[in-house]
């Protein structure tokens, strides 16, 4: 912080990186790339500052100084220390000029946090999520949901401002995941089917309003829960490295799809792109709410899981927590086998539908559909083989979720995006609207 309170910028005679005008010079040239440079701390593809300085392309001393800068706005540590491994800058390893250890570099602990809230059809969760996608603390969920989505935004958020308040962190946002489709751009949930909230609730004006009556500054942001847990995937989890990732996931009611390319969400035209759910997968199979039959919303989720098997669900537990619970206990019963080897073959008929209009280089599973892929594995990718064209699509690999509540961790993602992209201007606002 400078004397005004506010974070030290690039130039500024008060920042301690600065110390001459040639490292002005290298702090100026470097300034656009602090976004590039936190953004590869934070999904940690730079380990190290020697390949911060291959990754980025600029001199040594430029990277140093960008680090440097980025530990001086709370965001990043420089370990200075000896120890890393091996390796010298330019090959992609650790070492830096002459096999030197090179600096380490890693998310600050103690930095600044977003606040992630999560609504689904059992319940609702709020969390603070930092850089690197660790969730620093959470609230006890909910497991009551009202048909008013003001009064489970107002809970939720609350909740949320909770912890800040506990934490004392700085927090940059708010990032909050539905079970619904959100339009675009008026951030509407557009078919909240097992929320039984009105279709075209103006989610993120309530959610944004909500943000604001608690006293929490910074943008709130909305989106469909699978998205942002694809989103989580690919920065922090099984689909790092992927240029074409597609995610299916069923959490506690429904099936929903998103994709990623090129890093970058692929939301179509007005946000509504990969309503997976909708795809039919047994055309005289259920009913299912969108007014078709037979849809892989109504064929694979957990609801879909304790029917097959003929049990009866109760009210205890989520509908997920009891298939879950089903599959991993009784896995060998006849009724329970039967049942996993029907959602398999439903899944994997919507799985090879996709691979053939998509091409993804990978796809990864949420949700009881994670709990099926380790249950029969060679099912699955037997079943996605078969009926993908020439059966080409069986090389592609199909991996579990990573993340523990990655929609979550997605959502915080909405808000840290902000600082991604500029962190001098989007710390220095929030530091003036204090």
């Amino acid at each position: 912080m400078n004397g005004n309170g506010a974070p030290p910028r690039m130039g500024d005679a008060t920042t301690p990186s600065v110390s001459s005008t040639g490292t002005r010079t290298k702090l100026e040239r470097g300034r656009g790339a602090l976004g590039p440079a936190l953004e590869l701390v934070h999904t940690g593809r730079a380990p190290t500052r020697a390949v911060l300085t291959a990754e980025l392309g600029v001199t040594r001393a430029t990277a140093g100084a960008v680090a440097a800068e980025l530990e001086a706005l709370g965001l990043i540590r420089v370990d200075s220390r000896p120890g890393a491994s091996g390796g010298t800058a330019g090959t992609g390893g650790t070492g830096g000029a002459q096999g030197r250890p090179s600096h380490r570099l890693s998310v600050a602990e103690d930095g600044p946090v977003a606040l992630a809230a999560q609504v689904h059809s059992d319940g609702f969760r709020a969390a603070l999520v930092g850089l690197g996608g660790r969730i620093v603390a959470t609230a006890p969920g909910k497991v009551t949901v009202s048909a008013d989505p003001a009064q489970v935004l107002g809970a939720v958020v609350r909740a949320g401002a909770e912890l800040l308040a506990k934490s004392g962190r700085r927090c940059v946002g708010a990032g909050l995941a539905v079970p619904s489709a959100v339009a675009e751009p008026d951030g509407t949930a557009l078919n909240p089917l097992h929320l039984a909230w009105p279709a075209g609730s103006p989610v993120r004006d309530i959610f944004a309003e909500c943000v604001k009556a608690a006293g929490i500054d910074g943008p709130a942001l909305t989106g469909n829960d699978v998205n942002l847990a694809a989103l989580a995937e690919h920065r922090h989890g099984a689909g790092r490295s992927a240029q074409h990732l597609l995610c299916v996931a069923t959490g506690h009611r429904g099936v929903g799809g998103a994709l990623v390319l090129d890093g970058r969400l692929h939301s179509g035209s007005s946000g509504l792109a990969l309503e997976v759910g909708h795809l039919t997968v047994n055309p005289e199979g259920r009913a299912c709410h969108c007014g078709g039959r037979g849809c892989l919303d109504v064929e694979a989720d957990p609801l879909a899981f304790l029917t097959a098997a003929g049990r009866s669900p109760g009210p205890e537990v989520s509908l997920l927590q009891q298939a879950r619970d089903l599959l991993r206990e009784e896995p060998e019963e006849p009724a329970v086998r039967a049942a996993t080897e029907e959602l398999i073959d439903r899944l994997g008929l919507g799985l090879a539908g996709l691979v053939n209009i998509l091409n993804p280089d990978r796809i990864i599973l949420g949700g009881l559909h994670r709990e099926l892929l380790y249950a029969d594995p060679e099912r699955l990718r037997a079943v996605v083989a078969d009926r993908s064209l020439w059966g080409r699509s069986g090389g592609v690999p199909i991996l579990p979720c990573t993340l523990d509540h990655n929609s979550l961790v997605g959502a915080a993602e909405l808000a840290w995006q902000p600082v991604l992209d500029d962190p001098l201007g989007a710390l220095a606002q929030g530091a003036s609207a204090q």
